[in-house]
C-alpha cells in the first residue's frame, strides 16, 4: 500500500469535508426563471462553503505531503 492506515483514514476525513462543503454551496434555485431568489447570496453559500472546500483542499495536500 502507498500509505498508511491512518493517512487513509485522514484522506476519507477530508474527501468528507470536501463533500460536505460542495453540498453545503448547492441550491438556491428560483422555480420561476422570472423571479430573484436573495437565497443564493446567502452566508453559508458565499463563505462558509468555500471556506470548508479550501481548507479541505489544503489538509489533503498537507496529509499527502506528511512524512
Amino acid at each position: 500500500m502507498i500509505f498508511q492506515k491512518n493517512k487513509y483514514i485522514g484522506l476519507a476525513l477530508i474527501v468528507s469535508l470536501l463533500t460536505l462543503g460542495f453540498v453545503l454551496m448547492s441550491g438556491g434555485g428560483s422555480v420561476d426563471p422570472n423571479v430573484f431568489n436573495e437565497e443564493i447570496f446567502s452566508f453559508r453559500r458565499i463563505t462558509l462553503a468555500p471556506l470548508i472546500i479550501l481548507g479541505s483542499y489544503v489538509g489533503l495536500i498537507w496529509l499527502i505531503l506528511k512524512k
